[in-house]
């Protein structure tokens, strides 16, 4: 049987101790399933950059993970992974830093990466690399001779051809994209924004069946959004009820009714403008003082790097402001908690939430808006309130759909959800519970596999 070949970042290596999120379990399945390798960074930082891979063999998969040197780590992935692209790819412009020498880290990393994986090839292996830390892999894989069928997922969105412009090296990035067999997006507006940069900036063609062709080369362009895996959520949510969190959580709200977000805490997530937006309800709507509380959950993330410092910071502040200004003896209105849950302790948070407040400012997908819908009780749903900059917002048309800069209008949703009837509650759930069932995580693999096992081996052109 062919194997599979997975890179990605970060490799999720089962250590029996803790277990690898849905993303992780999809891929590991994928590879139980075929044989194969998983391919990345270790997460480990070494004194020096490693002569080769560490290898762990479990079954039919093999394990193979690399350290980074500080050097690499501070350049690749600190720099111009989070410090660049990141920021390009989710509109931030102002945010973005625009350093050669990450850039040049960034290269060499991939560089590093293709060397280090090559001699554990075979010639029918598919290869299969994840999201914008890996880019360059593909076309680095070319020069050493790979002819393999390659395909690329990219996790976050892609952002519009005038965006990308403002990139230095962006020809790079897309020439780099053309060197896979099928690059995978997560909605039709990241696609059509590719297609743009194709057509009007590379000079490329895109064919009738979904083809591209650019820089020598022809590839399929394709949406696959990403699902969760639905029934591992509705089991946990309809379980969760004897969790001591889930028990605390309803001892505290007694007749409060609760709103829920949960984000990494990331600029991309528009918490600020949340924030505001529910001071907003609360001055505007005074019917809901004493009567709701937010608790928006967001573990820190990327510590190191200076813009999350300052985004913490901000958060704490507007918290402080927002709980000074209209807190009751006995009512807390929006608890702020920099921790993380296990995900059977979410589903019971959400299950027990009358709403969710996702309001990305940009947002590859967003699966929190998909877990909060299939962790709700089927005869008395929450309402999920949902920034039309998730990509999620192209499946789930019947959320209450925002948009994260007004204010005043993420107030009115809110209020709308809060006072929304039970059978508008429940037609609204169904139709967004059909669409997280039809773009499962199961799915979202195979879908990308088919398409990835359908292309010609690859062939240069010109």
């Amino acid at each position: 049987m062919k194997r599979l070949v997975v890179v990605s970042n970060r490799v999720a290596v089962p250590d029996g101790t803790t277990r690898a999120g849905g993303l992780a379990v999809a891929l590991q399945e994928a590879l139980q399933q075929n044989g194969g390798i998983w391919f990345g960074w270790s997460g480990k930082i070494s004194a020096q950059t490693p002569s080769a891979p560490q290898i762990l063999e479990e079954g039919p998969v093999t394990f193979a993970t690399l350290d980074l040197s500080r050097r690499d780590h501070a350049e690749y992935y600190n720099g111009y992974a989070n410090r660049t692209l990141w920021p390009i790819f989710h509109y931030r412009l102002g945010l973005a830093d625009f350093n050669r020498e990450n850039y040049t880290g960034y290269l060499r990393v991939n560089t590093l990466f293709a060397h280090q994986l090559f001699p554990l090839l075979r010639e029918d292996d598919d290869i299969w690399v994840h999201d914008y830390h890996l880019i360059p892999m593909g076309e680095e894989l070319r020069r050493l001779g790979v002819r393999q069928r390659m395909g690329f997922f990219l996790h976050t969105p892609f952002p519009a051809m005038e965006i990308l412009l403002a990139l230095p090296g962006h020809d790079r990035i897309a020439r780099s994209l053309c060197a896979y067999d099928v690059v995978g997006f997560q909605t039709e507006n990241d696609l059509r924004a590719f297609h743009d940069y194709i057509t009007l900036e590379a000079r490329g063609e895109v064919l009738s069946n979904g083809m591209v062709q650019a820089f020598g080369r022809t590839l399929k362009a394709e949406v696959f959004p990403i699902g969760i895996d639905v029934d591992i959520i509705v089991d946990a949510a309809e379980n969760s009820d004897e969790i001591e969190d889930v028990q605390a959580l309803k001892r505290r709200l007694r007749d409060c009714r609760l709103i829920i977000g949960v984000d990494r805490l990331d600029y991309s997530k528009g918490l600020a403008e949340r924030f505001k937006a529910f001071g907003n309800l609360l001055e505007h709507y005074p019917q809901w003082r004493g009567k709701v509380s937010l608790m928006q959950i967001a573990p820190p993330s990327r510590s190191d790097v200076p813009e999350y410092l300052r985004i913490r910071r901000n958060l704490e502040a507007l918290a402080g402001h927002i709980n000074g200004r209209f807190a009751q003896v006995g009512w807390t209105p929006l608890h702020y908690l920099n921790s993380s849950f296990e995900r059977n302790v979410l589903a019971g948070f959400y299950r027990n939430s009358q709403a969710c407040l996702i309001t990305p400012l940009r947002d590859g997908m967003n699966l929190v808006a998909k877990e909060y819908v299939a962790s709700q009780n089927p005869d008395d749903p929450g309402v999920l309130v949902l920034s039309r900059f998730a990509g999620a917002a192209r499946e789930l048309h019947a959320a209450l759909l925002v948009n994260p800069y007004d204010e005043a209008g993420v107030a009115e949703a809110i209020n709308a959800a809060l006072s929304m009837h039970h059978d508008e509650r429940r037609e609204r759930w169904s139709d967004m519970m059909r669409a997280v069932r039809n773009s499962s995580l199961d799915r979202w693999r195979e879908s990308f596999l088919s398409a990835l096992r359908q292309a010609p081996y690859s062939v240069e052109e010109g």
